[in-house]
């Protein structure tokens, strides 16, 4: 199948995003296992997590980003059917549309 010349340019755009992320994340790995040689070991809490109030209702930080991105996620698609239907609706303003926008709505 043939492609655009738009999506040409956004492969080339998110194959690139997808590069510096893989940089970055190498960066991180590499700054991780630097700082892990060069610091001591943490002692151990004086007291029990079970002892800090809510602590239990706290998130770990893998559900505050897969909430933080199904929320996006939801965002971005409530978005899309938002301009979908603004493009339905002025549809009949377009050159050649002779449709009003209630008949649109039936399509």
């Amino acid at each position: 199948m043939a492609t655009t010349p738009v999506q040409d340019i956004q492969e080339v755009f998110m194959s690139t995003v997808r590069k510096g992320q893989e940089t970055v994340i190498d960066a991180i790995k590499t700054w991780t296992e630097t700082v892990q040689s060069v610091t001591p070991k943490l002692p151990a809490l004086p007291f029990s997590t079970s002892q800090i109030p809510f602590y239990g209702l706290l998130p770990s930080p893998k559900e505050v980003v897969a909430g933080a991105y199904d929320f996006a996620e939801a965002l971005l698609s409530s978005q899309r059917t938002f301009a979908e239907d603004v493009m339905k609706a002025t549809a009949p303003l377009l050159p050649g549309e002779s449709t009003t926008p209630a008949e649109h709505e039936a399509e």
